[in-house]
């Protein structure tokens, strides 16, 4: 079900009602049905892979409870070893099966063998990357003994399926969202509002800035061998914008729904846009999925400790998996790779933590070194999304030829230059706006709430109307679904 479809808008209604008026004095009910409606949600795309889901939440539940029952370390480290085979397992089959038979064949043919090696036609289950991940974080925490396990199964799997969340994310670690399926939850009238102000502003994004990109990202990159390389620049650019708005969006109507729901989940996106290196971007973006790869992968190898060989190798094992994590495509992978040789420098001169503060936090405006720096960043971003966005590597490589060369300050001759003008207008809109709330966990969170009424319910319903305007009567999939 997505967020974006008249389904979502008729579910999340009646999840509320049910959620607040017909089970808010009991903790068991509220969490059970938390299972059941997080189960609906996932089923009605396919209920065939709920399975999956169940299997990881019953693994994770009770291996974590052997792992800290036991003290025995050879014991706790196999069950671990048993919880991480059968999340990497499922993942692995379903996501890289395919990417891997087939790269395997063709190291064969180099030598002129032909093996007879064949495909399976595996659909990806929506959301696998996300949970199992989340899964794997609860069983690894247990055993480093940073959390005890729960006893109650029914918290638990709720903390696996909980909706909001379950298909793209935030990757959720027990410590913060698994105490709060303990405690009795209160509807809270502010919390509530601030939460649909969320949504609000992350359907604007999806619908409004995000599919709007789509349509000229998807003609732009189908057709990149007939057009010059301004076109080819500009729909880089529009990509830029079409995966933040598609996937901080997600994470905005996730938080969102958290608060309806009387639940704050962690923050996924702190305006990466406006950072002032690589190593600012990335703590920035996919906020979740950085902090896992730093905390499960790059820390227990050693991290920034060592010597810089290790550092190196330590920056771009966890940059590799990370480009892998996003897909089975060699694109992904020196995605990953480019971030790291960008990454690099900063982390062995010791800046990768220069930029913790928030750009032009003392102003209202950033002062020129700021903005080269931001422009800077966001270029040598836009290079590596064109290898994300590519099908393959040489057809990015044919994208880059297309692009750097004379016709790059030529005008577009792209056929829709109003509706390019129009989603670059949105654009521009956007970025002021959260350039605005840049300070807040997200840009509607204070702004307005000074103005008078008459004003701050106009600048709701202006974004109200956009996205009326824009939406599609079949809600276009998450780019991140794939992932």
């Amino acid at each position: 079900m997505l967020f974006n479809s008249f389904e979502f808008a008729v579910f999340l209604p009646c999840v509320f009602f049910l959620y607040w008026f017909c089970a808010a004095k009991n903790i068991k009910l509220q969490n059970s049905l938390i299972v059941v409606s997080s189960y609906f949600f996932y089923g009605w795309w396919d209920y065939r892979f709920l399975i999956l889901i169940l299997i990881s939440t019953l693994e994770d539940f009770f291996v974590a409870l052997k792992i800290y029952k036991t003290n025995d370390e050879k014991k706790r480290k196999l069950w671990l070893l048993i919880s991480i085979a059968v999340n990497i397992g499922i993942l692995g089959f379903f996501k890289y099966y395919n990417f891997f038979i087939e790269n395997f064949a063709a190291v064969f043919t180099i030598f002129g063998i032909s093996p007879n090696i064949k495909s399976l036609n595996i659909i990806l289950p929506v959301g696998i990357s996300f949970y199992t991940f989340q899964t794997m974080s609860y069983t690894i925490d247990v055993y480093k003994r940073k959390i005890e396990p729960t006893r109650d199964f029914i918290s638990f799997a709720a903390f696996v399926s909980f909706f909001p969340q379950l298909v793209a994310g935030p990757i959720e670690r027990a410590a913060n969202l698994l105490p709060q399926f303990h405690v009795k939850r209160e509807f809270n009238y502010e919390q509530a509002v601030d939460g649909m102000r969320q949504i609000l502003w992350g359907l604007f994004k999806k619908i409004v800035i995000a599919d709007s990109c789509a349509n000229y990202v998807n003609n732009v990159f189908s057709n990149y061998q007939n057009m010059p390389g301004s076109t080819l620049f500009l729909g880089a650019v529009f990509f830029a914008f079409q995966i933040y708005g598609d996937f901080s969006g997600y994470s905005d109507i996730a938080a969102g729904t958290g608060k309806l729901l009387g639940f704050r989940l962690i923050r996924n996106f702190n305006y990466p846009y406006f950072s002032r290196d690589i190593a600012e971007f990335w703590r920035r973006w996919h906020i979740s999925l950085t902090t896992w790869f730093r905390d499960y992968v790059y820390i227990p190898l050693g991290g920034s400790h060592g010597s810089k060989i290790q550092i190196i190798r330590n920056t771009f094992i966890i940059f590799l998996i990370s480009g892998f994590w996003h897909g089975a495509n060699w694109t992904f992978i020196i995605w990953g790779a480019i971030h790291a040789i960008l990454f690099l420098p900063l982390i062995l001169s010791g800046k990768n933590r220069k930029y913790t503060n928030t750009v032009a936090c003392n102003g209202f405006l950033p002062n020129i070194k700021e903005i080269i720096q931001m422009c800077s960043t966001f270029f040598l971003v836009l290079v590596g999304w064109i290898f994300f966005r590519s099908e393959s590597i040489g057809k990015a490589f044919l994208y880059f030829s297309g692009m750097f060369n004379k016709s790059l300050f030529s005008l577009s001759l792209l056929n829709e230059k109003k509706e390019a003008l129009l989603i670059f207008i949105l654009i521009i809109v956007m970025l002021i706006m959260e350039w605005l709330g840049r300070k807040e966990h997200f840009c509607l969170s204070k702004l307005g709430l000074n103005w008078a009424k008459p004003f701050r319910l106009a600048m709701y319903l202006l974004i109200s109307s956009f996205i009326l305007m824009f939406i599609k009567t079949e809600g276009t999939p998450f780019i991140y679904f794939q992932f």
